[in-house]
């Protein structure tokens, strides 16, 4: 929560993921105070006349929300929220090591970017999606499946196993919510796209190892009285 932490944070995700051209945030304090140091250390390394080429096409356009708007960032909120409501509750009275939790995070992570957004193609035979993953690593992320401890007692796990029980116990209720909410129709106040066929959908099934969705292409539609698919 301080600037030096974010900037910590920030000098973690641009030497894996590489320069980033635009940021979005709130205006957190610490936000707004480690842009202010990142401009002045880029205004002073910018004096120096070797860097300059080198540094002028690597500037970082920071966009933040109106004061007092979080509506503004619903996007990542959205993410955000996804992963603290159900960790919360899942973690309890547990405490885990920063390794622990790291690595229990990077899992999570994993998940939520290999959510299907879209299909690839139009092509009945090809059931590929788009990932956020794409965006950032070029693929969908994986998760290295393990044996299934959701059945297991607490006090009978190992630390890793039980990082791998918080995992699945996560995957099992933020894919099931996910899924549901994909399908929330709460008052049809508007009219909605009929399902079609070659369509690319999700399916519901149980038991599925964390960041694999099951995925099909609708061969054929049953339509109801009112002509609308079911």
């Amino acid at each position: 929560m301080s600037s030096r932490a974010f900037k910590a944070a920030f000098d973690r995700f641009t030497a894996r993921r590489g320069r980033i051209s635009d940021m979005y945030s709130d205006c957190g304090t610490n936000f707004v105070a480690a842009d202010k140091e990142l401009r002045e250390e880029f205004k002073r390394l910018m004096k120096d006349e070797n860097l300059q080429g080198y540094l002028a096409k690597d500037g970082t356009a920071w966009h933040f929300n109106p004061p007092a708007s979080p509506h503004f960032g619903g996007l990542w909120e959205a993410g955000v929220k996804s992963i603290k409501h159900h960790l919360k509750r899942l973690v309890g009275n547990n405490i885990f090591t920063f390794e622990e939790m790291t690595t229990l995070l990077c899992k999570i992570e994993a998940c939520l970017n290999s959510r299907p957004l879209c299909a690839m193609s139009d092509d009945i035979n090809d059931v590929s999606y788009l990932t956020p993953g794409h965006f950032t690593i070029g693929e969908p992320p994986i998760v290295i499946p393990e044996q299934n401890y959701l059945d297991s007692k607490v006090n009978r796990l190992s630390r890793w196993q039980l990082i791998q029980r918080t995992l699945q116990q996560f995957w099992k209720i933020w894919s099931s919510e996910y899924l549901s909410r994909l399908q929330q129709r709460p008052k049809w106040f508007k009219p909605k796209e009929d399902v079609r066929e070659g369509q690319l959908v999700l399916l519901r099934e149980d038991y599925i190892p964390p960041a694999k969705w099951p995925l099909a292409r609708i061969t054929d539609v049953h339509r109801g009285h009112d002509g609308k698919g079911v």
